[in-house]
């Protein structure tokens, strides 16, 4: 595959003052992104990673209305999350045979039922509790989680399935899409604050607005997004099919004896000269369309199957491990380091305890948002390289939290900021290398199976963060820095 000319990291950006350093030199590189694309399709997939991601931003916004302080914010997270991660674990290996027409359908009505479960479930939290010293919004809590589930299931079907649509639509979909998931984490905590708080609805009514989102989803889809690729795709699944039920009566290619039929159908529509549409043309020219068996039909499968499991197997030390790992550690400083990274008020620009941590949840979702719209600019091949970094943040932010010796809240605020950067940074390029890196023939399967990493990191990371924000504050407690408590005390 074509390879930039920096092989050891990072993209060079022009030195300023260098005439590749000005903006026309900047436009005439997002334009040869762009060049030759329609700009419905960068709206359409901008759109598709705005709604894909926007509920789980607003179920983590509204998490304490939603449970309660009795209830560690932990447990909405893997209720967020842990659903996707299960979701990217297994639907690579079958869910290219369902149209995306249908996944659409489908993660419509998934997202759409889940917030209206949330929105309508009985009233309470586990704060609430009754005469008897029995909590009466148990059951109420439940059904919330049960909810957040099926939001859940729609998020992580999504982003594995619009990953895998980029590889019909070409780089500056991947961009598009980067940009509008990096712009859902700040409109998503944002437009919950402007719900409760500005226009004064209840969270019940704030969250029923949210439930409409997902109709944005399916007007992207049908209404925005050129379908012509799609038409193409659907096309070379009956090809592969029919070459894939030939057994008798007719040679067989040794070449074909692995390529799946998700693969063979990609294949169909990259550049230039594929197996797989060698194998359609082989196909075609020999007219040996007999109908298999049963057993020839599961053997197929199963040959598929085992097939991507290799293809899986290839992505995980390039791409699935440092995705991975910065997931872990920038979800571990979110969830369990960053509550506890307190400062006395008078040195701050704060009033209250309470304003910390959405303020660090803002720096954070700004970075991110910068980061995942960065490609058209700087382009990070070295993944390994900001993975470490971000380990190296969660180091020090946890070493800080236990010894108090950043002397400022505003370098905390650099740092997270920072961490925001490294975890958009990652997400996108690793993406792009693999649309850059991997055969077309593979493409739409690594691209949508790699997105298991990101939420894998994240269940790890919710495990790790409940113990480790309670470990952190009574540590803070023991040694005289009462701030963990006052926040819980309000």
């Amino acid at each position: 595959m074509n390879r930039s000319p920096s092989s050891s990291g990072l993209l060079p950006l022009p030195l300023p003052g260098a005439p590749s350093s000005s903006w026309a030199a900047y436009r005439a590189r997002i334009a040869s992104m762009f060049a030759g694309t329609d700009g419905r399709v960068v709206v359409a997939f901008w759109l598709f990673g705005l709604i894909n991601n926007i509920l789980y931003v607003l179920v983590l916004s509204a998490a304490q209305d939603l449970v309660g302080s009795s209830v560690p914010k932990g447990v909405v997270l893997l209720a967020d999350v842990m659903p996707s991660f299960l979701t990217k674990l297994v639907a690579p290996y079958f869910i290219h045979r369902v149209p995306y027409a249908v996944r659409i359908l489908a993660f419509f009505a998934l997202s759409t039922v889940g917030m209206l479960v949330v929105s309508f479930a009985p009233g309470g939290t586990l704060d609430e509790v009754g005469p008897d010293g029995v909590s009466g919004g148990t059951f109420g809590v439940v059904v919330k989680l049960f909810g957040i589930v099926l939001a859940s299931l729609s998020s992580g079907g999504g982003e594995l399935s619009f990953l895998g649509l980029t590889h019909y639509y070409g780089h500056a979909s991947l961009a598009a899409w980067g940009s509008g998931t990096g712009g859902a984490g700040l409109i998503g905590a944002g437009l919950y604050v402007f719900l409760t708080s500005v226009l004064g609805l209840s969270v019940r009514g704030s969250l029923l607005v949210s439930a409409v989102l997902p109709t944005v989803m399916l007007v992207a889809f049908f209404g925005v997004l050129p379908k012509g690729p799609l038409m193409g795709r659907n096309k070379g699944y009956e090809a592969v099919a029919d070459m894939e039920e030939e057994e008798e009566g007719g040679e067989r290619d040794d070449r074909f004896d692995d390529i799946p039929a998700g693969a063979a159908a990609s294949g169909l529509l990259a550049p230039g000269p594929s197996v797989a549409a060698t194998a359609y043309e082989h196909t075609h020219h020999h007219g040996h369309h007999h109908r298999g068996s049963k057993g020839s039909s599961s053997s197929s499968s199963s040959s598929s199957f085992w097939a991507n499991v290799r293809r899986a197997k290839a992505l995980f030390i390039p791409y699935m491990v440092p995705l991975l790992l910065v997931y872990v550690a920038e979800y571990t400083i979110n969830q369990g380091v960053a509550p506890t990274l307190l400062f006395p008020l008078d040195e701050s620009p704060f009033g209250e305890y309470r304003a910390f941590y959405p303020f660090y949840g803002f720096l954070y979702q700004l970075g991110v948002f910068i980061s995942r719209s960065s490609t058209p600019f700087i382009r990070i091949h070295n993944l390994y390289l900001p993975s470490l970094l971000q380990v190296a943040n969660l180091v020090l932010l946890t070493l800080h939290a236990l010894f108090n010796f950043i002397p400022s809240v505003y370098l905390v605020f650099l740092v997270v900021f920072w961490e925001g950067l490294l975890g958009g940074a990652v997400y996108v390029n690793t993406f792009a290398e693999i649309m850059e890196r991997v055969p077309p023939e593979d493409r739409e399967f690594s691209l949508g199976a790699t997105s298991v990493s990101d939420s894998g990191g994240i269940c790890v990371a919710g495990f790790v963060g409940m113990a480790l924000e309670v470990w952190l504050c009574r540590w803070q407690v023991s040694h005289g820095r009462e701030y963990c408590m006052m926040i819980e005390v309000g």
